[in-house]
């Protein structure tokens, strides 16, 4: 089951973000050109009951003499466990088929369906370089490759960025393209054609006729254009707008919906379906600033889409210096989304299916939160290591709907909770 792979193009626009504030902030040592610099982690998340994930990662950077710098990362993902399918519980114990269509498992009475054959080794390799030309003009190039066992992802991308004002204000505008292959497991399957089912004997019927042929694909092509300003020796500003339209084959393979009658047991279980395309845009503002006692970053994003998914995104982190090359950095999140105008917990049997629909709490009305601390240390020779953990919750929301009969005591909107750690090693 697929991440999300799309390249961002901010990167480039956050590190001239960090060039600034630096420059205005906090002496700089002069980098040697010749020297590289490598940053490692290794991230768990853990997902209770369901998804875990261990993920390394190692980046390496070498700044050259004419101000030019290469960037490139390594990214191995292993992830295990079960993934919620978006089908109902129910009073009694249920039976579904892999998504190969060979084999099943059950459900126990009450419980939540999830699939616990979500296993996957992702690796992602990725480059960057960054150019000056003219006078104060920078340019960014870079492609990526991602691979795991049903998806591939290529991507391309590029910016422009020109400083103003003798380099206290900087304006940036990227593109990125990337093409996506999916090949499911067992095939992709047609929008809302019936699960596999079972026969008299207990036998799987197959998959025929419920299948699409052949692998699927999407296009997602990204904008962005930004302006950072220095406000004075303390304070940085970002503001960026970003487009993205993506293309293509837009459905989860592998989630699912209840159909129930008006007793809210169900009838039927049949595969999500999703327009072929979205168009986003995103607005984001971003604050940093500098005092004796650390750095503030508090950032706001709002994203709106044409599948009606409105969402609100507030970060903070307050490094506080505690002497010595140590700090530590509080951190809190919140995140709250609409749901999606095809969203639907469940499929009522009296009514026409609809033409799209999808039980994925990640299309639905949520709220989330993540709040933690990271610990880290810069030593006498430079290397610096880092320590983070956080609790994150994900709370879906009933986004209008009325649960039929028994469906009034079952946990349709159960919460996400995970733990995420992370080791940081600089050098």
């Amino acid at each position: 089951m697929q991440l999300s792979k799309t390249p961002k193009i901010t990167a480039a626009l956050a590190a001239a973000t960090c060039s600034l504030l630096g420059q205005q902030a906090v002496a700089q040592e002069t980098p040697d050109p010749d020297a590289w610099k490598f940053d490692t982690a290794i991230l768990y998340y853990g997902e209770t009951d369901r998804v875990q994930l261990t993920e390394a990662v190692l980046q390496a950077t070498k700044s050259f003499s004419d101000d030019s710098i290469f960037t490139g990362k390594l990214v191995v993902d292993a992830l295990t466990g079960a993934s919620a399918t978006g089908a109902v519980a129910q009073p009694y114990v249920q039976t579904y088929s892999r998504p190969s269509g060979k084999g099943a498992y059950t459900i126990g009475a009450n419980e939540t369906p999830l699939d616990d054959t979500f296993r996957d080794t992702r690796v992602q390799a990725s480059a960057n370089w960054q150019q000056p030309f003219a006078t104060d003009y920078r340019y960014n190039v870079g492609g990526n490759i991602s691979k795991e066992y049903d998806y591939l992802s290529l991507g391309l991308s590029g910016s422009l960025e020109r400083d103003f004002n003798q380099r206290n204000t900087t304006v940036s505008g990227g593109l990125s393209y990337q093409f996506d292959s999916i090949d499911p497991v067992g095939g992709a399957p047609i929008g809302l054609a019936s699960m596999n089912d079972y026969n008299n004997e207990g036998e799987l019927f197959g998959n025929e006729g419920t299948r699409l042929g052949g692998s699927q694909s999407k296009d997602t092509i990204d904008v962005l254009v930004g302006v950072t300003q220095v406000i004075n020796r303390n304070l940085l500003m970002q503001f960026n707008y970003g487009l993205s339209q993506v293309d293509g084959y837009l459905t989860d393979p592998y989630k699912l919906l209840s159909v129930v009658d008006g007793s809210g047991y169900t009838q039927d279980v049949v595969y999500e379906n999703r327009p072929d395309s979205r168009t986003r845009h995103t607005l984001y503002w971003q604050t940093k600033y500098a005092s004796d006692f650390g750095i503030a970053d508090v950032s706001y994003r709002f994203a709106t889409d044409d599948w009606e998914i409105d969402s609100h995104t507030i970060d903070s982190r307050f490094r506080y210096m505690l002497g010595d090359g140590s700090y530590i950095q509080p951190h809190f999140r919140y995140y709250q989304q609409s749901a999606a105008d095809f969203y639907r917990p469940f499929l009522n049997q009296a009514d026409a299916l609809p033409m799209y629909a999808s039980a994925d709490y990640r299309v639905g009305e949520m709220i989330a939160y993540t709040v933690g601390f990271k610990y880290g240390q810069k030593m006498d020779n430079g290397q610096e290591w880092a320590f983070r953990l956080e609790y994150y919750q994900q709370d879906p929301k009933n986004a209008g709907f009325d649960a039929p009969g028994v469906l009034q005591d079952q946990d349709l909107y159960p919460s996400v909770k995970a733990i995420i750690a992370q080791v940081n090693y600089s050098f």
